[in-house]
């Protein structure tokens, strides 16, 4: 199967302006580095609602939802696509909702096979319009993935405009839930709010923290995701790059959090992934070249671990 880049320069569903960027940064590092990464790869770039954050009207519980949604069936759309014309997708986004089109694709390209989730972030991302605090949809994806709103947890009483888009979501690519929770694997999880822990603990969602896989060991760790996801036909791996420790890499991210993965943690964890499990997408969220203090590192670092792991899967 051969790689074809989904470049989605969408940031509309997150609360900071500038990782619509985070692919140039990408393809900057490229060829600084003399790389011919993005010149030798298929690609297909995803249309964007990104002038909608000019509109002065936002939902406050799910903002700009309405065109979040577009977004995720546009992306869903490349996905299967991509997918049914039997490459390998790489999707490489801006903020983290899309995710959700990403899992809606695959879906929607296999309706019939287990899907498995690799979720390597700081974040959760599993709030749902009636429990998050902020109404940033990048925080959303996976409650809708799962289908789930979370009610035993719900601070928000969102109007029914919400509602039915919030249902549109969940329903994009195939009806209702794309993945269940005990075939969502989380690593790097270190930054979350009680709602989504209370999920997690409540569904048993595995988690495996930076400060575990140091201590059992990445490899470890592997093994037992493969066990836990032994009966999924296709994993899909989601790299958020604030999963990184933001004082060791930089603060080129949205929402920045200390303490986490080094960049030669992440490259030794998505090689070892993908020998061991049935790798069918790969995503590269949240880089943002704005926020970046360190000149273009956060994109830097990204790519040699995209380079990396493209390698790895093309091998």
């Amino acid at each position: 199967m051969s790689i074809q880049l989904i470049k989605n320069r969408s940031d509309i569903g997150a609360g900071t302006r500038g990782s619509d960027l985070g692919i140039d940064a990408l393809e900057i590092a490229a060829i600084n580095s003399g790389n011919d990464f993005f010149h030798k790869h298929d690609y297909v770039d995803v249309p964007t609602r990104n002038e909608t954050i000019y509109h002065k009207k936002t939902n406050t519980f799910a903002k700009r939802i309405e065109h979040v949604a577009e977004q995720c069936e546009r992306v869903a759309l490349a996905v299967q696509a991509s997918l049914k014309a039997g490459h390998t997708p790489i999707v490489l986004s801006g903020d983290h909702s899309s995710a959700l089109g990403t899992i809606s694709g695959i879906k929607a390209a296999f309706p019939d096979n287990q899907l498995g989730v690799i979720w390597i972030d700081a974040h959760s991302d599993i709030h749902s319009p009636y429990t998050s605090p902020s109404g940033n949809i990048h925080g959303m994806p996976l409650a809708a993935a799962l289908a789930e709103d979370n009610l035993s947890c719900q601070i928000n009483y969102p109007e029914k405009s919400t509602i039915d888009l919030w249902e549109r979501l969940k329903n994009i690519g195939c009806p209702e839930a794309k993945i269940v929770p005990e075939h969502l694997i989380y690593y790097g999880l270190r930054d979350f709010e009680s709602a989504e822990d209370e999920f997690i603990t409540q569904k048993n969602i595995r988690v495996f923290t930076v400060a575990e896989t140091r201590e059992i060991t990445i490899a470890d760790c592997v093994n037992t995701t493969k066990e836990l996801l032994k009966n999924c036909d296709l994993v899909y791996i989601s790299f958020d790059v604030d999963s990184m420790d933001c004082n060791a890499v930089s603060h080129g991210t949205g929402t920045p959090v200390p303490n986490g993965f080094f960049p030669e943690e992440i490259k030794e964890l998505l090689s070892q992934l993908i020998h061991a499990l049935p790798i069918t997408c790969l995503e590269v969220a949240e880089i943002n070249p704005l926020l970046d203090t360190k000149g273009n590192f956060m994109a830097e670092t990204a790519f040699q671990l995209l380079e990396s792991a493209t390698r790895q899967m093309e091998g």
